[in-house]
């Protein structure tokens, strides 16, 4: 019997795993799965088998899987040669302590492997140790098998940062990630200056804090971490690149930094008025999205009236107007609120999938053409509204989410202004807060 632990697990790391597996064995990908090979798993239970060594060791927290690549250079090798290549290494660096799948993709130009590796060993529950020195093997075994194929191999390879699986989804969906919004705001940056200078003062200007260096970091408001510029988005991201795009520059641009926005805003009925001492759910919600220039405004916001956290938000503001909706419709405030209305189509759902699971019993004895047809109706019916009352509860259920990494959120806004403020006050004593917005 799974603990309380296993069965979280079981149903949100389980998931993870079976989407990057899922990916990697994709049948236009693979050929029908004729190039997908399980090392100590089969690949059609690949994910249960990792679950299960988990489940074995205990081993929940961490990372769940790791994922890597091998890339053949165009024209070069065929799918059968990379396919075997790529399993004798996967052999080779796990196959005597881990599960591995290994996936090999004809779809593209250019020929390559993925491997999908358990971080969980099932010899003796130890998890993978991903360093240096385990990459640097993987590359060097690599470059063996190619060179014992007589393939080519890149000489003196400069290793780069890796993306998490996240990110990596986010960026192939055409989402924006806040690295992006990091790259974006460094170019945007470098177009509106002229001099070193008045570059670093564009990114403090947003808010960015600025460690100077060999590998420049800065810190986006909000976050806790310094990024890494070179490291994490390449070579054209060093000082002495910075200094050349600036000095290649006849003239900076003459606009505002503006944010990413999406194609087209959000339309509202109706007139909001911006709140500042209630917080309640309709008016944290309406208040968010002024914050981050979703609601009608005189002008539009330039990046730097955008805190950083909130611009990042600007990916889900369909998904926020929908909830903010739901909110003024059913005139929800509290949490109280909140769990009754979820009780309350909770049960909705139940009394309607009685129903419809009574039509369906019916429609095996029905022989009447029309009266089937009606009855097929009412069950399409009832299948549309069941489909409405579960996104409404799962709309409920990111609400009560959503609403306390917002209420975070400007908290940590607030405390960045008044920071600033503090700053200010030599040169401008009379400086009053802009915020009044009460979180308790």
């Amino acid at each position: 019997m799974l603990d309380k632990r296993a069965k979280e697990f079981q149903h949100w790391r389980k998931d993870n795993i079976g989407n990057v597996i899922d990916y990697t064995t994709q049948n236009n990908k693979t050929e029908e799965k004729r190039y997908v090979t399980g090392i100590n798993c089969t690949p059609e239970n690949a994910r249960d088998n990792m679950t299960i060594t988990k489940q074995a060791w205990q081993k929940f927290s961490g990372n769940s899987a790791y994922h890597g690549f091998q890339s053949f250079k165009p024209g070069e090798v065929t799918p059968d040669i990379a396919h075997e290549i790529g399993t004798k290494l996967a052999e080779k660096l796990w196959g005597d302590r881990f599960e591995v799948v290994v996936a090999t993709h004809i779809d593209r130009g250019h020929i390559h492997n993925h491997f999908v590796l358990n971080s969980v060993s099932f010899v003796d529950g130890k998890k993978y140790n991903d360093c240096t020195a385990t990459y640097m093997k993987m590359r060097n075994e690599s470059d063996k098998l190619c060179r014992e194929y007589g393939l080519s191999v890149i000489q003196n390879p400069k290793r780069g940062k890796t993306q998490h699986y996240s990110e990596w989804s986010a960026e192939r969906k055409g989402h924006t990630t806040w690295r992006s919004m990091v790259k974006a705001d460094i170019d945007t940056a470098i177009k509106c200056s002229m001099t070193e200078r008045q570059f670093f003062t564009n990114l403090r200007n947003l808010g960015y804090e600025i460690k100077p260096g060999k590998d420049i970091s800065v810190r986006p408001p909000g976050k806790e971490r310094f990024v890494r510029l070179q490291r994490n988005f390449g070579d054209d991201y060093t000082i002495e690149s910075f200094r050349r795009r600036i000095l290649a520059q006849t003239r900076p641009e003459r606009i505002l930094i503006n944010p990413d926005s999406p194609p087209k805003k959000m339309q509202y009925k109706g007139t909001f008025h911006k709140p500042h001492r209630k917080a309640g759910f309709r008016e944290l919600y309406i208040f968010y999205l002024y914050r981050m220039g979703e609601l009608p405004k005189k002008k539009e916001l330039s990046a730097k009236q955008i805190y950083f956290l909130h611009r990042e938000d600007i990916r889900y503001a369909r998904r926020i107007s929908e909830e903010v909706r739901l909110l003024v419709k059913h005139g929800i405030d509290t949490d109280v609120q909140l769990f009754a209305h979820t009780d309350n189509l909770t049960q909705q759902i139940t009394i309607l999938t009685n129903q419809r699971q009574q039509l369906r019993n019916k429609l095996r004895s029905v022989r009447d053409p029309e009266k089937l047809t009606v009855m097929k109706d009412e069950v399409s019916e009832l299948s549309k509204e069941l489909s409405k009352l579960r996104r409404e509860v799962w709309l409920c259920k990111d609400i009560g989410q959503r609403s306390g990494v917002m209420k975070e959120k400007i908290r940590l806004e607030c405390e960045d202004m008044r920071r600033k403020q503090i700053n200010q006050t030599l040169h401008q004593p009379q400086c009053k807060s802009r915020y009044r917005y009460n979180l308790r």
